[in-house]
């Protein structure tokens, strides 16, 4: 009895991992992959889909969630983007008293914040890894989209939270634009002038991490994500 009342967790899980591994499938591939009948796998899928662990575009192709993406966001600590990031996220929050993050774009066209070291101010932005937030409108989704001004990073105002502005600087490896480092504070410390010394210390720390992706100097100069088939 014990046995029959998992088999539905344990199929519902053995779609999540086909979804999860191949970044991109259809009904008839995760079915297939999974061993189920299609109208067993829509049925799971469905349900994965209402509660955030997969996402259906209008074509009915199945990507990560994001709520899968959030948990697999806080299991990262030992990823290798994270552990390089780390050490500049460290050194831009000890010099900007400002905390400090690392953020990559998610399949359903978000945002979600991977990594962050706090900064040292009385009132300062609190962690938020693991959140995700839409691309539009805010400084890390223009810059993990590439979409940055020609001074090279993106610049925001109360576009994820009220009266908090944010400067971002895309990462880019050989193959594109895989994430963005981000400085976040409250509106009110950070004039003209501090802004742009922020998005220039965040720009700086962005290329070296590029650098050392073996990013060159004209990837610069190029703008979008790498492709969906090599997610960041």
């Amino acid at each position: 009895m014990t046995e029959l009342s998992n088999r539905p967790v344990e199929r519902a899980l053995g779609l999540l991992a086909v979804v999860s591994e191949s970044g991109e499938t259809t009904l008839t591939e995760c079915a297939r992959e999974a061993g189920l009948a299609p109208s067993t796998a829509l049925r799971l899928l469905r349900t994965l889909e209402q509660t955030g662990f997969v996402h259906r575009t209008e074509d009915g192709v199945f990507h990560p969630g994001h709520r899968l993406i959030q948990l697999g966001a806080r299991a990262l600590g030992n990823d290798s983007l994270v552990s390089l990031t780390e050490p500049a996220l460290r050194a831009l929050a000890a010099e900007t008293g400002e905390s400090a993050y690392l953020s990559a774009r998610t399949a359903d066209d978000g945002v979600v914040y991977l990594a962050q070291a706090e900064g040292s101010r009385s009132i300062r932005h609190v962690s938020w890894v693991g959140q995700s937030f839409p691309l539009d409108g805010s400084a890390a989704g223009q810059a993990v989209r590439g979409d940055v001004p020609d001074c090279g990073y993106a610049a925001a105002v109360s576009a994820v939270e009220p009266d908090v502005l944010a400067i971002a600087a895309p990462i880019r490896s050989p193959k594109g634009v895989i994430a963005a480092v981000s400085i976040v504070g409250p509106v009110y410390r950070i004039d003209e002038d501090r802004q742009r010394q922020l998005g220039e210390l965040a720009l700086a720390e962005a290329d070296r991490i590029s650098a050392e992706l073996g990013a060159d100097e004209s990837s610069r100069t190029e703008t979008g994500p790498v492709d969906e088939e090599d997610p960041a």
